[in-house]
């Protein structure tokens, strides 16, 4: 029986009794929860996807989410749009809590007109983010759309510049937090690349301005979408998703595990958790790590996993500017943000990429009250036209505005080469650091005692009997006298020079002195970071 057939009926029998509308109202809602019906769900599942109630229901935990807006509906009439059901618009809104912690989330409906993006379904997102914002709580948008609903015109695209405009406003507010999970093209990359973390799935996810075809059409390039904008191209070539997992399920798992770094807004701090590694614990394998040869690598992860609790971080872009590394952690139950040189990459050097990548981060910290951790060993900014004509003098001073800037606690260890003007870069004392701490193996200098000797001792090199031992000697003399941490411990540059096994006991009772740390800075619209 049709609803208006059901009013009419109960219409002439005088009115519609409380049971007959609590069963109109549970016939409506199932109605909603059936999305796009059995066979789009089945499609979904074939691809190896969730369905966005799914998503929705692993992200919060059980029971607790609470969905707005279901029973909105288009107002489009063109194109025959007007007998076209859309069930909650294609989009699910709502509320809920993620271990005990109250964050708001939209999921996009592929089920329900390819999850494409119209006037009302902007709304509904918007008013998601509206509520978001107003009661300081984070954000999570999974996206699995074919785009802007064409039938639809202008009010799609008005749609779409109405989330970019929030996803500003809430940027370093609140938390956002984007997961794609299907197709993202065309003006829907925006709202993503604004927030502050995107997630992508391996071989179901793909994000692209314009399509394979079209740059077929276009410039001639044949090109696969997975090939164009799949998940790892995003993470390890253009760096634009920060993550990346092998299922719906494990990227789900990896939000809800994000969150629990975040505070729920810019004015709080993130949760404190207690851990089982003692603070004061010691770690005599520190002491050797270091390899005898100045150019011979290490894996700086080994580092990390020392200094942190039960040797667990979340590294943030890993497969992108390898050189450089970027992760969450906690030290004695306190999120740490930690940016380290990979002197197994590159031998550490900065570049363009680690640059962009380390300056987000720092930003990302800052915004969000986390404590930053800067563990050095790096020889310099790598050298080459390639880096010089892609602007690296440019890149690598978003590194340097990003420490400047920053009011967080800022921690920096010293393990091995700071060099010229990647030791500044790296959080010297002169960018804002907090404490600089070195281990006795740091080399503090303009530069390596190698470069150092054929320019300082060139002309004593050149006039000497045997060029080869007085370029040894002088580079030894060099070494003894510049390459160490003492000297910039005597002007105040390095707070104290550390046995290498205590560091985990020195830096958690640092950031514990530092956790009440209140700095600002000139008032002011805003920075003109060098973009």
């Amino acid at each position: 029986m049709s609803q208006s057939l059901f009013y009419a009926l109960t219409k002439i029998k005088g009115g519609i009794h409380l049971s007959e509308k609590l069963e109109l109202l549970k016939k409506n809602k199932e109605k909603l929860i059936a999305g796009g019906g059995a066979k789009s769900i089945q499609k979904q599942h074939d691809k190896g996807k969730l369905t966005a109630r799914e998503r929705i229901h692993l992200l919060f935990d059980e029971g607790s989410f609470v969905e707005m807006d279901a029973f909105v509906k288009h107002r489009c009439t063109n194109f025959g749009m007007e007998k076209t059901d859309a069930p909650t618009e294609g989009v699910i809104t709502g509320y809920g809590k993620v271990d005990g912690r109250l964050v708001y989330a939209y999921s996009q409906d592929f089920t329900i007109i390819g999850g494409s993006l119209g006037e009302m379904h902007a709304a509904k997102i918007c008013k998601a983010m509206d509520g978001a914002l107003k009661v300081g709580a984070p954000i999570v948008g999974i996206n699995d759309s074919g785009g802007a609903r064409i039938q639809e015109g202008i009010d799609a695209l008005k749609g779409y510049g109405d989330i970019f405009f929030r996803n500003t406003l809430a940027s370093g507010v609140i938390p956002q937090i984007t997961a794609i999970m299907g197709p993202c093209a065309g003006g829907a990359v925006y709202s993503p690349a604004i927030t502050d973390f995107v997630f992508m799935v391996n071989k179901t996810s793909q994000m692209f301005i314009t399509g394979p075809q079209v740059i077929k059409t276009v410039t001639g390039e044949d090109v696969t979408a997975e090939a164009l904008g799949g998940a790892m191209t995003h993470n390890s070539v253009s760096g634009v998703s920060q993550f990346i997992s092998e299922t719906d399920e494990d990227c789900i798992t990896e939000i809800r595990r994000l969150l629990s770094f975040l505070p729920s807004n810019n004015m709080e701090s993130a949760p404190v958790f207690q851990t089982d590694t003692d603070p004061n614990q010691m770690d005599e394998r520190l002491n050797s790590i270091i390899p005898d040869s100045p150019n011979k690598p290490y894996d700086m992860f080994n580092i990390i996993k020392s200094l942190v609790d039960q040797e667990d971080y979340m590294e943030y872009l890993p497969h992108y500017a390898k050189n450089i590394i970027t992760c969450l952690a906690r030290i004695n139950g306190r999120s740490t943000g930690i940016i380290a040189n990979q002197p197994s990459v590159q031998a550490g050097c900065l570049d363009i990429n680690a640059s962009d990548k380390a300056a987000r981060f720092i930003r990302m910290c800052d915004a969000f009250n986390i404590p930053i951790l800067t563990i050095e060993d790096t020889p310099g900014f790598l050298p080459g036209t390639g880096q010089e004509y892609g602007g690296i003098i440019r890149h690598g001073a978003k590194m340097l505005y990003a420490y400047s800037e920053a009011t967080v606690p800022l921690v920096t260890l010293i393990t091995r080469k700071a060099y010229g003007g990647a030791y500044i870069a790296m959080g010297s004392r002169h960018l804002g650091a907090d404490l600089v701490l070195a281990w006795p193996t740091a080399e503090i200098a303009v530069m390596g005692p190698q470069g150092a000797a054929n320019i300082v001792f060139r002309g004593e090199i050149k006039e000497a009997k045997d060029p080869v031992a007085t370029r040894a000697r002088v580079i030894q003399e060099y070494t003894d006298e510049f390459a160490t941490p003492y000297k910039a411990a005597e002007r105040g540059f390095v707070d104290d020079v550390i046995e290498p096994s205590a560091s985990r006991p020195r830096l958690a009772d640092a950031f514990d002195m530092l956790a009440s740390k209140r700095e600002t800075r000139p008032a002011k619209k805003h920075g003109n970071i060098p973009l």
